[in-house]
C-alpha cells in the first residue's frame, strides 16, 4: 500500500445520507439543512462515532465556508483569537452565515480558553455559527452548554447490530477498492472489538493491510499493547506521544495495560527504582477501578512514572 492518504479522510462520508449513524440523528442534521438553519451545537459521543463527519456533511450540504479547529493542537487563547476573529468577522462572498467545527472542545482549559470561547460565540453570532464536538460533555462549561443546542451520539442496544452490520458492509467495499486481500472473519473481528469507533476501524484496517493481506495472523496484535513505543516516550518524557499511545490503547482492559506495563518496565528500570515503580502501579491500577475517565487517571500515571523512576 503505498497511498498516504488516511482512510479515514479519503473515504470520509460527504453527504449525510452516507453516515453510518442512526436513523434518528440522521434526520436531525437533515432537518438542519431542510430548514437552512443550523443552531450553535454541542455534540458529544464518543471517539470515531461519526461527530465530525456528520457535522462537516451538513455544512457541504448547506454550502456554506467553515473552518476546522482541533481543541487538542490549538487550545491556546490567542491562537483561538487570532483565527476566530480573522474569519468571523468577515462576511463570506456569497452572503451565507459562517461556521467554525471546533473538535475536541472538551480538551480547552475550562478556567480560561472555555470562558473566552463563550465570548467569541457572542461577539461573532451574527456572522457565525458554532459546532463543538466532544468526548466528555462534562468537561464543557455550563456557559457553553447553555449556549449550544447539545445532541449525544448514542447508538442504543437495538440498532447495534444494524449499524455494526453496515459498518462491516462499508469496510469490506474500502478493502476491495484498495485491492487488500482479507479474511471475513478477522475483518468482523475487527469491527466487532472497536464498533462503533468508525475512525479507530479504518485505521487498524489500514495499519494491517500494509503487507496487502488481513488474515488471522493480525489477531494476536490487535489486543497487543505497543509497549517498545511507551518506554522509549517515558523515557524521552514525550508527554504528546504518552497522550497518543495512551488514547489509542484504551479499548484495553486498564488492569491488564499496568500488568505488561510492570512486565515490560521491571527490566528497563534501574533497581532502586523497582519498589517506586510497583507502588505508582498499584495505586493507580487500584484507581482504575471506579475513576470516572480512565484516559486521565492513566496519564496521571504515566506523568508519574517518567517524573519518579529512573531509567537505565
Amino acid at each position: 500500500m503505498n497511498d498516504v492518504i488516511l482512510w479515514v479522510e479519503k473515504y470520509r462520508p460527504s453527504k449525510i445520507s452516507d453516515c453510518i449513524l442512526t436513523d434518528d440523528l440522521k434526520t436531525t442534521f437533515q432537518t438542519f439543512v431542510k430548514e437552512g438553519h443550523v443552531p450553535n451545537l454541542l455534540l458529544s459521543g464518543g471517539p470515531g462515532v461519526g461527530k465530525t463527519t456528520i457535522a462537516k456533511a451538513m455544512l457541504k450540504e448547506l454550502d456554506v465556508t467553515y473552518m476546522m479547529i482541533n481543541g487538542s493542537e490549538e487550545s491556546g487563547i490567542d491562537v483561538l483569537r487570532n483565527k476566530i476573529k480573522n474569519f468571523a468577522s468577515t462576511v463570506s462572498m456569497d452572503g451565507k452565515r459562517k461556521f467554525v467545527i471546533l473538535d475536541e472542545a472538551d480538551y480547552l482549559n475550562p478556567q480560561s480558553t472555555q470562558p473566552a470561547l463563550r465570548n467569541f460565540m457572542e461577539e461573532f453570532h451574527k456572522n457565525c455559527g458554532f459546532i463543538l464536538t466532544c468526548n466528555f460533555k462534562n468537561r464543557i462549561i455550563e456557559p457553553l452548554h447553555s449556549r449550544c443546542s447539545g445532541i449525544e451520539f448514542r447508538i442504543p442496544a437495538t440498532q447495534k447490530p444494524k449499524l455494526a452490520g453496515e459498518f462491516f458492509k462499508r469496510v469490506t467495499s474500502i478493502l476491495q477498492e484498495e485491492n487488500v486481500e482479507f479474511n471475513t472473519k478477522v475483518v468482523q473481528e475487527i469491527v466487532i472489538k472497536y464498533f462503533p469507533d468508525w475512525r479507530r476501524v479504518l485505521n487498524e484496517l489500514q495499519r494491517y493491510s500494509a503487507t496487502g493481506s488481513i488474515d488471522s495472523g493480525i489477531l494476536v496484535n490487535i489486543s497487543e499493547t505497543n509497549m517498545k513505543d511507551l518506554v522509549s516516550f517515558l523515557k524521552d518524557k514525550n508527554f504528546k506521544s504518552i497522550r497518543k499511545w495512551v488514547k489509542n490503547n484504551l479499548d484495553n482492559d486498564p488492569s491488564r495495560i499496568y500488568r505488561k506495563i510492570y512486565d515490560t518496565l521491571y527490566d528497563e528500570v534501574e533497581p532502586t527504582s523497582v519498589p517506586r515503580l510497583v507502588m505508582v502501579i498499584a495505586d493507580y491500577s487500584y484507581k482504575s477501578a471506579f475513576v470516572a475517565d480512565q484516559e486521565i487517571n492513566m496519564l496521571a500515571f504515566m506523568y508519574d512514572a517518567f517524573q519518579e523512576i529512573n531509567f537505565k
